[in-house]
C-alpha cells in the first residue's frame, strides 16, 4: 500500500527551486503560487509587498483555532522562531524567507517549511502524548473539526492514548470497501503484536464518544487507534505523528484507488469476453449469385 506524503511536495520543491536559483547567482523572480491540500487547507507562496528578495510562505487550516487551546503557536514558535512573522491576511501562519541570506542547508529548510500542516497538527498529538508519559489521565478530550462534517477527537488515558476519526463516506459501496480495507489492519496485528489496536465501527460512535455530539448515521465511520506507551515515547512520538495525522486521507485515497482497479478488471473481462463472442459468432452461408448472362458466381 501506498503512503501519503506527510509533507506538501509543491512547497517543498517550490522553495528549493528558489533557494538554488539564488545560490547559484540568479536574481531571484516573481512568484505568487497557492497551493489546495488535504483537509482544506491552503498555502499560498509569495513575495511579501512586491519585493523580490523575500518570500512568504503562509498557510490556512479552518480548524487552527482549535489546534491554538492545545499549544499551536508554541510549537509553530519553537519550530520556526527565526522565520516566523505576522500572518498574512485570511492565513493562520505565515514564515518569511531572505533570499539574500539564503542558509547552505536550504533543502532541508524547505523540507522543514512543507511540514507546515503537519506540525500544526502535532500540537495536539504531543500535549495528549505527554499526558499519558506524566501519567495525567482524566483531561478533558481533545476535540478538533478538522473538516466541515469530518472530526477527529483525542484523549490519553493512564496506559494508553485513544485518536478516533469521524468520517463521512460519500457512496454506499464505500463503507464495504472500507470495512474490508480496515479488517487488513486488524489481520496485520495477529502477525505483529507491537502494531497499535484498530477499531472500526459504522453508523453509531464509539462508547468513548457517548457524551460527546458525535454524528450518526448508516454513511459515518468511527476509526478507533489505540496507541500504547511505546508508540507515543520520546524517540517514537514523531512517526507516529506523521502516519496518524494523514490516516483519514490514508483510507480515502485507496478505497478511491481498489474502485479504480476494480473497474479496471471489470473492463479488461468485458474486452475479453467480446472477443470470446465474436470468435463464436457463426460465418454466413455461402450462396451462389446468377448473372444476367446466366453465369454462376461463387463468393471468395
Amino acid at each position: 500500500m501506498i503512503l501519503l506524503e506527510f509533507r506538501n511536495l509543491i512547497v517543498e520543491e517550490t522553495l528549493t527551486n528558489k533557494f538554488a536559483n539564488v545560490k547559484n547567482g540568479n536574481k531571484p523572480d516573481a512568484v505568487n503560487v497557492t497551493v489546495a491540500d488535504f483537509d482544506g487547507v491552503k498555502f499560498h507562496i509569495s513575495n511579501p509587498g512586491g519585493d523580490k528578495s523575500k518570500l512568504l510562505v503562509s498557510i490556512s487550516l479552518k480548524f487552527y483555532k482549535e489546534l491554538q487551546d492545545h499549544g499551536a503557536d508554541e510549537l509553530i514558535k519553537r519550530e520556526y522562531s527565526e522565520y516566523l512573522t505576522s500572518p498574512e491576511d485570511g492565513f493562520d501562519v505565515s514564515l518569511v524567507y531572505d533570499l539574500e541570506n539564503v542558509p547552505d542547508d536550504y533543502e532541508q529548510v524547505a523540507k522543514k517549511a512543507a511540514l507546515l500542516k503537519r506540525n500544526c497538527f502535532a500540537s495536539v498529538f504531543e500535549k495528549y502524548f505527554k499526558f499519558q508519559r506524566n501519567e495525567e489521565a482524566g483531561k478533558a478530550m481533545a476535540v478538533i473539526h478538522y473538516r466541515d462534517d469530518e472530526t477527529m477527537y483525542v484523549r490519553a488515558q493512564k496506559d494508553r492514548v485513544t485518536v478516533i476519526f469521524s468520517t463521512v463516506f460519500k457512496d454506499s459501496d464505500d463503507v464495504t470497501i472500507g470495512k474490508v480495507f480496515m479488517q487488513e489492519f486488524k489481520e496485520v496485528r495477529r502477525q505483529f503484536q507491537q502494531a497499535p489496536q484498530v477499531l472500526f465501527s459504522q453508523k453509531d460512535p464509539p462508547t468513548e464518544l457517548a457524551s460527546t455530539d458525535a454524528a450518526v448515521g448508516d454513511n459515518i465511520g468511527y476509526i478507533t487507534f489505540v496507541l500504547y506507551p511505546r508508540h507515543i515515547s520520546e524517540q517514537a512520538q514523531d512517526n507516529t505523528i506523521n502516519l496518524i495525522h494523514t490516516l483519514r486521507n490514508y483510507l480515502h485515497y485507496h478505497i478511491k484507488c481498489s474502485k479504480a482497479y476494480i473497474h479496471q478488471c471489470m473492463r479488461v473481462k468485458t474486452s475479453d469476453f467480446l472477443k470470446v463472442l465474436n470468435r463464436a459468432r457463426p460465418e454466413p452461408p455461402k450462396t451462389e449469385k446468377k448473372t444476367y448472362s446466366g453465369k454462376t458466381m461463387t463468393p471468395q
